[in-house]
């Protein structure tokens, strides 16, 4: 089960601003991906379950920041049914995430009061989304959008809350463009843990660009404030 709420999730990605996006069949090189982004400051992680057997991985990614890590959360990604999604749950996935909007998801995480997060791409989904209970809308593909659709979005929904994947870097200019137009945080893969880190198993380098990229994202929503 869950060890934190929706609620409590939501706030972690409002507060920090960033959910990093990581996937690798090797589960010790996964341990050390996770123990460099906690140590640069991330508190939450999105196992995207792409390949086989990803449900063994992120068993036991999850066991190993439960013991070692405290305080971060654990979610999955790429999530496309029901199925999988209660699977992962079981697991103590703290929150899911969709490429797209699927209302037979939503309710088997609202049914464990577990957050979902769908890719949308129109206002109608964005609408229906937090009609089933959303609290932060999965801007999929972010490179085909673009911020102006975040502002867009924004202005007659000042409520609604978008996190962007795809298409953000840990780039100023790029980040400055997402969080001026309203983004709750930003999912990033691999612009963050590159193929490069991996092959070189450069987790020192790893903690410092996730340190860099936070204090990046804060000093860009104090200047917006």
């Amino acid at each position: 089960m869950a060890k934190y709420s929706r609620l409590e999730v939501a706030a972690v990605m409002k507060e920090t601003g960033m959910v990093p996006l990581f996937y690798h069949a090797d589960i010790e090189l996964g341990k050390k991906v996770l123990e460099a982004c906690y140590k640069g400051g991330a508190r939450l992680m999105e196992f995207t379950a792409r390949g086989d057997f990803a449900f063994e991985v992120f068993s036991e990614l999850n066991k190993y920041a439960l013991k070692e890590l405290p305080g971060m959360i654990m979610g999955v990604g790429s999530i496309t049914d029901a199925a999988a999604a209660s699977m992962f749950m079981q697991m103590g996935a703290n929150f899911i995430v969709t490429p797209s909007l699927r209302e037979d998801i939503a309710l088997v995480c609202n049914r464990r009061k577990v957050l979902w997060s769908p890719g949308c791409g129109s206002l109608t989904e964005i609408n229906r989304a937090e009609e089933l209970g959303c609290e932060i809308i999965k801007l999929f593909p972010g490179s085909t959008y673009g911020p102006g659709f975040v502002k867009a979005i924004k202005g007659p929904q000042p409520w609604t809350s978008i996190m962007p994947t795809g298409g953000v870097s840990t780039d100023e200019g790029n980040l400055k463009g997402w969080f001026d137009a309203g983004v709750t945080c930003v999912g990033m893969g691999s612009q963050l843990i590159g193929k490069e880190v991996l092959a070189n198993k450069d987790f020192d380098g790893l903690t410092k660009t996730v340190k860099d990229t936070l204090v990046l994202i804060k000093s860009i929503r104090i200047a917006d404030s």
